[in-house]
């Protein structure tokens, strides 16, 4: 599956200005030997024990099942780890990585405000410097994120150049990386950019995958399906990483479908509508008009705006393991309210995307299995998007309250 040049298929590679390959080097040289050292690997697993939280639940949607009416319907709760989302695995791992190299400094991207608040935290537990750029759109929309963060004690920089969301958060922390790579580790999130990232967030992010297949076997499911939303996958890629080489169960990764496929505002690369280039330093599937310039993108979460998919997953999609299908905002927030009216559980909006996929597909899974989906994250940090569109009056109202009190 993962050829030894940092390939997948004609997806991956290493992209980079000459003053970041030996930075590169470096870290892969690092990665490597950490993979084999018992001790780190130790370490690693204390921290997700004692600090992330995990193994995290798998539970029965049993309502959800009855409503529906297909196959049985299991959440894996990457929500309840520590910080909210799935995003604090890789922190971890990378920022061991960082400290075994001999580098105090972090720096990080986020659209959503996942990555850096879970790199925050773990700067803080670890003793670790912490910047994170985030685009100015993201820190308006995702403002509670941005309070945590700073309360962890990390600076968040706001990026106010291109469409300023993840894609110009990821270009600006490039440039700091650049001119600072002797003493600074980039902590990118998700399973993409120039080798050996993809693996490396691959491989932190594949205890999902593991405690689920495990969780799984002793529940004695028969699994049909595996659903996980797609930015740019490091919650996907994690969750798939036991059974993608095995021809079951079907794997099913949903992207952000935003205003429709048809309207050009969405971030859907995997349908027919992306091209293959090079951006971030990495050859992949991007949303790229006729002259390879990057296209705008529009999600009603933060974590899936992101113009490119990683390297694995498009050729994971091109070689047909993983189907790859979309969910519109408003299918998204539908789902956030199914199955919080059906199971008690708020999804994140990102997760929520995997969330309305299960809605449309349980229905053709036999009743005698399972579709498995990963909810990873929690719908806290959402409020001021999804409070607005689900309850906009009442939420008006108190947000016209909050803002006289300051008055007074």
């Amino acid at each position: 599956m993962v050829q030894h040049n940092g390939f997948f298929g004609e997806f991956g590679g290493r992209y980079v200005a000459e003053v970041l390959r030996h930075a590169l080097e470096e870290l892969e040289e690092t990665f490597r030997d950490a993979g084999s050292d018992p001790v780190f690997q130790r370490e690693f697993d204390e921290i997700c024990k004692t600090y992330i939280g995990r193994p995290t639940p798998l539970v029965f949607a049993e309502n959800a099942t009855r409503e529906l009416g297909g196959g049985r319907i299991y959440i894996k709760l990457e929500g309840l780890a520590n910080t909210g989302a799935h995003k604090i695995n890789n922190a971890v791992g990378q920022a061991l990585l960082a400290k075994r190299i001999g580098k105090k400094r972090i720096i990080a991207e986020t659209g959503a405000g996942q990555h850096g608040l879970a790199t925050a935290a773990v700067c803080a537990k670890l003793g670790l410097q912490c910047r994170v750029y985030m685009g100015e759109v993201d820190i308006r929309r995702q403002r509670p994120n941005v309070f945590a963060m700073e309360l962890f004690g990390a600076e968040v920089v706001p990026v106010t150049s291109g469409a300023k969301t993840l894609k110009d958060a990821v270009n600006e922390a490039l440039r700091d990386w650049a001119g600072s790579y002797g003493t600074t580790h980039y902590l990118l999130g998700s399973a993409l950019g120039p080798s050996p990232y993809p693996d490396m967030v691959r491989e932190f992010q594949s205890v999902i995958g593991k405690e689920t297949k495990k969780q799984a076997e002793g529940l004695d499911l028969d699994v049909y399906a595996m659903i996980a939303c797609v930015g740019g996958g490091s919650n996907a890629v994690g969750f798939f990483a036991p059974f993608l080489d095995k021809s079951s169960p079907k794997l099913v990764g949903v992207e952000a479908g935003g205003l429709g496929l048809e309207t050009g505002m969405h971030a859907s690369r995997m349908n027919g509508k992306g091209r293959t280039g090079i951006v971030h330093g990495y050859r992949s599937r991007f949303l790229l008009d006729e002259d390879g310039q990057v296209l705008p993108t529009h999600s009603v979460s933060a974590g899936l705006d992101y113009p490119g998919i990683g390297p694995q997953l498009a050729f994971l999609g091109e070689s047909g393991r993983v189907e790859f299908t979309s969910a519109t905002d408003k299918e998204a927030l539908d789902a956030v309210r199914f199955f919080a009216r059906n199971e008690g559980l708020i999804f994140a909006l990102e997760s929520a995307h995997a969330g309305a996929s299960v809605i449309k597909l349980a229905g053709e899974c036999p009743r005698d299995r399972a579709i498995i989906v990963n909810m990873s994250g929690r719908g806290d940090k959402d409020i001021f998007i999804s409070a607005k569109q689900l309850s906009p009056e009442p939420w008006l109202e108190f947000l016209k309250s909050e803002v006289e009190s300051y008055e007074d």
